[in-house]
């Protein structure tokens, strides 16, 4: 695949406690020359970045990256989200509840923030490192039958990203109505075109233009 059709699968991401808003923009600068599918930033930066990016299609992130506030909370920062400008939401289950196995507390709250969302698009994040196979396979049904746009591996700040045998469990288990992204340990030309060739519609990654441009990257 060619550099700029990888790009346009990418979410171009700064997700790190101390970005500051400098590297933001510089971020979104990269995004809009080499026409990245989105950029996925703090929900802090989301309002300065549409005033300066109008066009820019901006993800932000919902319970991150721990995944266990409640979901009231989780509702209030799309709203906030929301109303800053963002289009599209990556959330993280209570992953407490995964291995608690209160799946249908899981799928209620993706419907419940789906809800919220409305006609913008909601990625669930799952966190694959700290589950078992069952539980993944679970997970796919409960964002299959919330209605969710995406399942997604990883936060990135997890203890492993993106594996090729969880996207194959994905393909197997969410069907086609749920699209899926790869996140977190994507570290070259060639893993990204593996997870596209694969099925992903989305690859979350710090550092896809600095790989495709031939540097040497250690990001999410």
């Amino acid at each position: 695949m060619v550099k700029e059709e990888i790009l346009s699968f990418v979410d171009h991401t700064a997700l790190a406690a101390f970005v500051t808003e400098e590297e933001i923009f510089i971020l979104c600068e990269d995004a809009v020359k080499y026409k990245t599918a989105s950029v996925c930033i703090p929900p802090c930066y989301i309002k300065r970045v549409r005033e300066r990016f109008p066009n820019l299609t901006i993800c932000t992130v919902i319970g991150f990256p721990l995944g266990y506030s409640v979901t009231e909370a989780k509702v209030a920062e799309i709203e906030r989200g929301i109303a800053d400008g963002a289009d599209e939401f990556d959330m993280v289950i209570n992953i407490s509840d995964a291995k608690n196995h209160y799946f249908d507390k899981i799928t209620d709250e993706i419907k419940t923030l789906k809800n919220t969302c409305g006609n913008k698009v909601l990625k669930v994040i799952i966190e694959t490192c700290y589950l078992t196979e069952e539980e993944k396979i679970s997970l796919c049904r409960c964002v299959k039958e919330a209605k969710a746009d995406y399942i997604k591996t990883s936060t990135g700040f997890g203890t492993k990203g993106a594996t090729m045998d969880d996207i194959s469990l994905f393909k197997t288990h969410v069907g086609k109505e749920v699209k899926i992204k790869a996140a977190g340990g994507i570290r070259s030309k060639e893993d990204m075109e593996v997870f596209l060739a694969a099925g992903c519609s989305r690859l979350g990654t710090s550092s896809a233009i600095k790989i495709l441009a031939g540097e040497v990257s250690n990001g999410y």
